[in-house]
């Protein structure tokens, strides 16, 4: 495999953003934060040995740390020895970033870097306005318009938006150092009680007006999502949140033709909320619901002359019904493994991140998530927390599995 580009520029770049140690073959061994460490430094550091896990070359590996420290901007040079900048709702130590590993049979996995470009900005109205200068400035630089996003701008980003965010922005790391590009939009920007409204009126913007009507049942929605740029079928995405599910419930959430089997995602559901016990279930026999953080579902738009979804996802916040991050690993790759997929990469991105056992905390592997898109192979996806700023520590035995014994 190449090696990671150690010109003198690169290297004198990214020790701007704090030290760090490096193998003769110029691979980074050590980004663990020491004095002087900044937010920066240690997001660069991981993507660089991510890109590894992921089979990136060298030189593909080193762009896109230069990408990640430029998006994210001046918080970059923060040192991680003072408070998070912002209380970003992107993670739960409110890190700035967060990445994902999708999985599919017999191919390596593709590294996706999700971030917020304005974090630390003295509103969310300015995060708003940073974030749409930081996707413009990849469009420039990578030749894609953003037609569709601009097309939203009222509806996502008023003068004094509301809500938990105003803009992510998640990069999928390809081969040739030219990623491609999704934004995430908050359909509370102009109130809660507008969110269904916003989305619908969003969904009519881009051609799918009577896409709405075919979503399941929710609480509400909680991102509608972009492609950007260079993708086969651009799609918009509408994440929806489900307090209280339970596997029958996710099982019949799906609304595309085609798509998994709802016994399939009855016992990913169960696998990924630990409810599985020879695969049967809770242990009593009932299904437990998710009644700590919701689960979500996100269906993908992609044609107009039908209002059905073409993609189905299913994510269940593993963090929060495990004890500890062996546990969510253990589900992780009995999911892998089930779905004919190598979990090896996954192992090896977790120690990409961090130097701490698995059982010595719970979040790093924050969701787990089942993946359906027409004309292509079922994926599974794992999020992977940055863990920049905080380790939670194990948890006792998750309530659902405790409640259901008793």
């Amino acid at each position: 495999m190449e090696q990671i580009s150690t010109d003198p520029d690169f290297m004198r770049h990214l020790t701007a953003f704090g030290p760090f140690d490096t193998r003769p073959s110029g691979r980074v061994s050590s980004w663990a934060p020491t004095p002087g460490e900044t937010l920066g430094g240690h997001a660069a550091r991981q993507v660089l040995r991510l890109c590894e896990a992921a089979g990136l070359s060298g030189s593909d590996s080193a762009e896109y740390a230069r990408t990640l420290l430029t998006a994210l901007g001046p918080v970059a040079e923060r040192p991680l020895d003072l408070p998070p900048p912002y209380d970003s709702f992107l993670s739960d130590d409110h890190s700035p970033v967060e990445y994902s590993l999708a999985f599919t049979p017999d191919a390596r996995p593709t590294l996706r870097v999700l971030l917020e470009p304005g974090c630390g900005a003295e509103s969310l109205a300015d995060n708003g306005r940073v974030g749409l200068r930081a996707v413009r400035a990849m469009a420039r630089r990578w030749g894609f318009d953003t037609q569709r996003l601009d097309e939203l701008e009222d509806l996502f980003f008023p003068p004094d938006p509301e809500g938990p965010l105003a803009l992510w922005c998640a990069l999928e790391l390809l081969p040739g150092g030219v990623p491609k590009v999704k934004v995430y939009l908050n359909p509370a920007a102009s109130g809660e009680e507008r969110s269904v409204a916003t989305v619908r009126e969003a969904l009519g913007r881009l051609g799918h007006g009577r896409a709405f009507a075919s979503l399941p049942p929710s609480e509400r929605p909680l991102f509608l999502a972009l492609d950007l740029g260079d993708w086969e079928e651009p799609r918009a995405k509408v994440y929806l949140v489900h307090r209280d599910l339970r596997a029958p419930e996710a099982a019949g959430l799906s609304r595309t033709a085609g798509g998994p089997a709802q016994a399939e995602i009855a016992r990913f559901f169960r696998t990924a909320a630990g409810h599985d016990v020879d695969g049967l279930g809770s242990p009593d026999g009932r299904d437990a619901p998710l009644d700590r953080r919701p689960g979500l579902s996100c269906h993908a738009f992609t044609e107009t002359g039908t209002a059905l979804p073409s993609g189905f996802t299913l994510h269940v916040p593993v963090r929060d019904y495990a004890r500890h991050d062996g546990e969510a690993l253990d589900r992780a790759v009995t999911l892998l493994r089930r779905h004919g997929m190598d979990p090896a990469p996954l192992v090896q991105a977790l120690r990409a991140v961090t130097t701490r056992r698995p059982e010595d905390g719970v979040g790093l592997i924050a969701y787990l998530a089942l993946v359906h898109q027409e004309g292509r192979p079922a994926r599974v996806t794992v999020y992977i927390s940055s863990e920049a700023y905080e380790v939670r520590p194990p948890a006792p035995a998750p309530r659902a599995r405790a409640e259901a014994v008793h």
